[in-house]
C-alpha cells in the first residue's frame, strides 16, 4: 500500500484505568481488565498496585508496590492518558489507599470499585486493617462498588442468606458513601439462577441469568466491573452498562477456552456480546425474576411490513391490500366507543386472517379476546402481563436501550419493538434515535421476534433488514403515501414476499 493509500486513523476510543494486582494467567486481575478493555472497543491503561505470583490453584507470593512506584505511575499515566472512567481491583495496603484516594479526591472521575478481599484460590488480599482505611476513603469516591456476597459481608457485617438480606447489605453500602452499589449473586445457594441486586439510592434492580454448569470461572469479578467501566466510557447509562457487562461475562463463561492446567481457568474474551441466549433480565424483586412466564408466538409468517394505525377505517383499508399484521393505536379513554372499535377491529382481522394487536388498552383488549397486546415500558405491570398471559394473547413490548431491553424480557414476550430508530414526527421523544448500528447492538441480544420502530421507509429500510429486523412498524409511509397499493408492492418485495 503506498502513503497516499494508507488507512485512516481511527477515531480515539474512550480510554479506562485498571488500578489493580497482576495475575500472570491472565484470567483475573489486571490483565484480565486489559482484555476485557479491548473486547468491549475501550483503549485499557494499567497501574500496578501488586505483583502477584499465582495461577488458577494457588497464590505463592504478594508483592506490594510502594506508594511513590503507585504515584509515579498515575502521574505518568494522568499527563498522557487521561481516564474517562476508572476501574479499582486490589489494592492491598494503606499505601496503595491513600494515594488512589489523594489522587482522585476531587476529578469527579467515574470509579467502578471491584473490592478484591479474597483470591478465587482462597488468599486473602486485604487485611482487616486495611479495610477500615478502605470504607473511610475509597468507598465515599466510589461510582459503583460490585462486591461479591462474601464481600458484601465482610464490609457490612450483614450476614447475607436471603434477598432481604442483599438488600439490606445494598443499602449499608450506600450508608458508607458509595454512589451505587452491585452485590453479585455467585456465590449464592441456587442451582438455577445468578441474581446480582443493583441500588443507587433511588433505583433498585435485580439481574438474573441462568447459572451456566461451567468449570471455566476465573475472573469472572474482575471481568465484570471492568467490563462495567468500559461500557460506562463509551457512554452507557450504567443500568446499561450492567447489562451489558452481565452478558459479555455470560457469553465469556460459554465460550471459556481451554487453557491451562487447573479446573477454575479463564473465561472468553469475544468481543461486544451478540448472542441472546446471554441477555440477564431486569426485575424490581428477586422473586419477580424467578418467575416464568408464557405467551404465545408470533406465528410462522415473518412480520414483514407491520403498519400501525389509529383507527377501524384505515385499518380495513390496509387489510384489504393484504396486510397480514397491523397495530391499532388508538389514544383514547377507555370505555364503549373504545370497545365498540376494539371489536370491529378483531372482527376485521379474523375476517382477513391477519394478526391484530392492541396498543396500550389491555383490559379492553383482554376483554374482547384480541389476538395480541403491545405495551410500552411504562405500561407493563406484573398484573398486565398476568392478565394477558391468562386470556392467551400474544404480547409485545417496547425497548430502546439495553436495560428496557432486559426489563422487556423479564416477561418473555412473544415480540419487541427496539426503537426509536429513526428520526420521527409521529412520537416524541427525549432521547436520541438509535441509529441503525444502536438497533443492531439491541437486536443481537433479543431473544424474541423484533420489530423496528420509528422513521422507517421503504427508502432506509434495508440496512435494519440486515441488522436482523423480523419486521418494520410504519405509520406515515403508508398513511401518507399517493399510491397505498403501489407502496405495499414495494414493502412485500423487500420482505421478498411477491
Amino acid at each position: 500500500m503506498s502513503s497516499s493509500q494508507s488507512a485512516r486513523p481511527l477515531d480515539p476510543p474512550p480510554i479506562v484505568w485498571t488500578i489493580a494486582g497482576t495475575d500472570p494467567t491472565g484470567g483475573a486481575g489486571l490483565q484480565a481488565d486489559l482484555l476485557t478493555f479491548r473486547g468491549l472497543g475501550t483503549y485499557g491503561c494499567g497501574v500496578i498496585t501488586a505483583v502477584l505470583a499465582q495461577n488458577s490453584q494457588s497464590v505463592d507470593s504478594i508483592e506490594l508496590m510502594s506508594a511513590d512506584a503507585i504515584e509515579k505511575q498515575l502521574k505518568a499515566l494522568w499527563q498522557e492518558m487521561p481516564p474517562h472512567v476508572i476501574k479499582l481491583g486490589m489494592t492491598g495496603s494503606d499505601a496503595a489507599i491513600r494515594s488512589i484516594a489523594d489522587a482522585f479526591e476531587d476529578t469527579g472521575i467515574p470509579l467502578v470499585c471491584d473490592p478484591v478481599i479474597q483470591s478465587s484460590s482462597g488468599t486473602d488480599l486485604l487485611p482487616p486493617q486495611t479495610l477500615k482505611l478502605f470504607q473511610e476513603r475509597l468507598l465515599p469516591l466510589v461510582s459503583l462498588i460490585t462486591p461479591n456476597r462474601p464481600e458484601a459481608e465482610r464490609i457490612t457485617g450483614i450476614k447475607i442468606e436471603a434477598d432481604d438480606d442483599v438488600e439490606e447489605a445494598a443499602a449499608r453500602l450506600l450508608e458508607m458513601g458509595c454512589g451505587a452499589v452491585l452485590i453479585k449473586g455467585g456465590h449464592s445457594a441456587s442451582s438455577e439462577w445468578v441474581q446480582d441486586f443493583w441500588s443507587d439510592g433511588s433505583n433498585n434492580a435485580w439481574l438474573t441469568a441462568p447459572r451456566l454448569s461451567v468449570q471455566r470461572t476465573r475472573g469472572t469479578g474482575c471481568i465484570l466491573s471492568s467490563a462495567i467501566a468500559a461500557c460506562m466510557a463509551r457512554g452507557l447509562e450504567m443500568l446499561d452498562a450492567l447489562v451489558v457487562a452481565r452478558s459479555y461475562v455470560q457469553q465469556g463463561l460459554r465460550a471459556a477456552p481451554q487453557v491451562g492446567l487447573g479446573e477454575n481457568g479463564p473465561i472468553g474474551h469475544l468481543g461486544w456480546p451478540s448472542h441472546s441466549e446471554d441477555l440477564p433480565w431486569l426485575t424490581d424483586t428477586a422473586a419477580a425474576g424467578r418467575r416464568g412466564w408464557s405467551f404465545p408466538n408470533c406465528g410462522s409468517l415473518p412480520m414483514g411490513v407491520y403498519p400501525i394505525v389509529d383507527g377501524v377505517g384505515p385499518m380495513k383499508e390496509l387489510l384489504s391490500l393484504g396486510v397480514d399484521v397491523i397495530q391499532l393505536r388508538i389514544k383514547q379513554s377507555p370505555g364503549p366507543v373504545l370497545e365498540d372499535q376494539v371489536r370491529e377491529s378483531i372482527r376485521l382481522a379474523q375476517e382477513y386472517s391477519a394478526r391484530l394487536y392492541i396498543n396500550d388498552h389491555w383490559r379492553t383488549a383482554v376483554a374482547c379476546n384480541a389476538y395480541g397486546v403491545h405495551l410500552g415500558q411504562e405500561d407493563i405491570s406484573e398484573e398486565a402481563a398476568t392478565a394477558i398471559e391468562k386470556a392467551g394473547c400474544r404480547l409485545g413490548l417496547s425497548a430502546k436501550s439495553f436495560s428496557e431491553l432486559a426489563r422487556a424480557w423479564s416477561y418473555r414476550p412473544s415480540c419487541l419493538g427496539i426503537g426509536t430508530v429513526y428520526a420521527t414526527n409521529s412520537k416524541q421523544c427525549d432521547y436520541a434515535p438509535l441509529g441503525v448500528e444502536g438497533f443492531a447492538a439491541l437486536r443481537a441480544l433479543t431473544p424474541c421476534p423484533v420489530v423496528a420502530i420509528g422513521g422507517i421507509s421503504v427508502e432506509n429500510a434495508e440496512p435494519l433488514l440486515a441488522a436482523g429486523a423480523d419486521g418494520m412498524a410504519v405509520i406515515s409511509d403508508l398513511s401518507e403515501a399517493s399510491n397505498v397499493s403501489a407502496r405495499l408492492s414495494q414493502w412485500r418485495r423487500l420482505f421478498g414476499r411477491n
